[in-house]
């Protein structure tokens, strides 16, 4: 970030500044542990931790003062303190609005949809980081906090900011683009995520559309057109369209996909009569729907066709539990997929699993998906009629909340089994799982199968070492 005076910071944050306006701030902080020399401590109050409490760490690490809704010894700007969100996670927003507010000349290039943002970002940053330097944070910093830390974050010599904007409601993508002002805006999807908070398809279709409407006449809105509440989104841009997908109407199209044995897939891209053929080496269908987003943004930022296809054929999954593949002993396979769910994106995971060309079995390994509102159940059944459909060898279902994917895959009539705990699933997957296999763990974040996705891998490591 662009050096500030204690002085601007009060200031920009309408905070009370106490001791020397004059100290220089050349970076934030939130995290006593990642504080470097010249850093702003920003004290936020959790449910568990108060920021305040290790503001002596943080100052003892190098910060050169402390924002915060309480006085401290030391340097400090205090917040009033504020219902909704925490005081200093707003004054955060408005010192990122300011940053954004002295970038010329730079592609900030916002991203949103139901399922495959991260993923998205992810290829999108190291596509542009062919044409520039780029910032583009692995994980999901994508809500009120992230976002504005990944603005301030980034260097002088920045050209391009990749960023992710999630939302639970109405206004929170438009709330994230106030402060980042995205001259590109990317829309994946439209899916039942978040249907608990937000409501219906409709709602959630017009909360993504914030993006599209925060881009002025000079910015671009590039479209999914395979997603028909997407593609309806070109009619609130104010400037450029750029559409991307399967679809023959889309501006940059994907055609002649092969999946590949082994879940990576080639693909030919078209755009304006010219053609290239991409080997992609990520795994699932779902992801050439992203690189062809990528592709979309290379080409608005002045990339050629050619250029994106070298760039698309070398990138890799930089995001944790994100389609993380493992081989194992005894050939294996372990996909990770379980950092969040919704009916779209597991839909993406079993048919990728499908995909995969094995002569052993295919395991499906899934807990609940969240925020699904009235429709939680029968979204989970879908599951189980799914996984049967797709020839899905093995189906564990685990907890509460996605018991309803068990008696559909039964009345199917595939192997399946419900267990309540994680511990009792690495029992029986340990048992069970045999040479050549392919898992999939998929469930939503706060399920944590990521731990079992660990387990069972320790499980396999150690029993062929015994």
């Amino acid at each position: 970030m662009h050096s500030l005076t204690l002085k601007d910071v009060a200031r920009i944050t309408g905070g009370m500044l106490h001791g020397d306006g004059n100290l220089v701030v050349t970076g934030v902080a939130t995290d006593s542990h990642s504080v470097k020399p010249g850093d702003l401590f920003c004290a936020i109050v959790g449910e568990r931790v108060d920021g305040h409490d290790f503001a002596s760490d943080a100052f003892e690490s190098g910060a050169i003062a402390v924002l915060g809704t309480r006085e401290i010894n030391g340097p400090c700007v205090v917040l009033e303190k504020a219902d909704g969100l925490d005081a200093v996670i707003v004054a955060l927003g408005e010192l990122a609005k300011n940053e954004r507010a002295v970038l010329h000349d730079v592609n900030v290039i916002g991203i949103t949809g139901s399922s495959g943002k991260t993923s998205t970002k992810d290829i999108i940053g190291q596509v542009v980081a062919h044409c520039g330097v780029t910032q583009s944070p692995a994980g999901s910093p994508n809500n009120e906090l992230g976002m504005p830390l990944t603005v301030l974050q980034a260097s002088s010599d920045t050209n391009n900011y990749v960023l992710e904007m999630g939302m639970r409601g109405l206004g929170h993508i438009a709330y994230l683009c106030d402060i980042a002002r995205p001259t590109i805006g990317v829309v994946t999807n439209v899916g039942l995520a978040h249907a608990g908070e937000v409501g219906g398809i409709k709602d959630i279709a017009k909360a993504k559309s914030e993006l599209v409407r925060g881009l002025d006449e000079n910015g671009c809105a590039i479209l999914n057109a395979d997603d028909v509440n997407v593609a309806a989104m070109a009619t609130l841009a104010q400037g450029d369209v750029l559409t991307y997908g399967f679809a023959d109407s889309a501006d940059v199209r994907v055609s002649d996909l092969v999946i590949h044995p082994d879940g990576t897939s080639r693909f030919v891209l078209t755009h304006r009569g010219s053609t290239v053929t991409v080997d992609l080496p990520l795994m699932g269908r779902h992801n050439v729907s992203n690189a062809a987003a990528a592709a979309a943004v290379g080409i608005r930022v002045g990339m050629s066709l050619d250029d994106v296809a070298r760039a698309l054929n070398t990138v890799s999954v930089l995001s944790k539990w994100r389609m993380e593949k493992h081989s194992l002993p005894n050939d294996i396979t372990l996909i990770n997929d379980a950092y969040n769910a919704n009916p779209d994106s597991m839909k993406a995971a079993f048919k990728t699993l499908s995909d995969f060309d094995t002569v052993g079995s295919r395991w499906a390994v899934i807990a609940g998906m969240h925020e699904l509102g009235p429709s939680s159940d029968e979204e989970h059944a879908a599951l189980g009629a799914l996984a049967a459909e797709l020839n899905i060898d093995h189906f564990v279902v685990i907890g509460d909340l996605a018991r309803p994917a068990l008696d559909s895959a039964l009345a199917a009539g595939i192997d399946a089994v419900w267990l309540p705990e994680i511990s009792q699933a690495s029992d029986y997957i340990g048992q069970k799982v045999a040479a050549h296999d392919v898992l999939l763990f998929k469930a939503s974040r706060s399920e944590g199968l990521e731990r079992l996705a660990a387990l069972v891998q320790g499980r396999i490591e150690r029993g062929v070492q015994q």
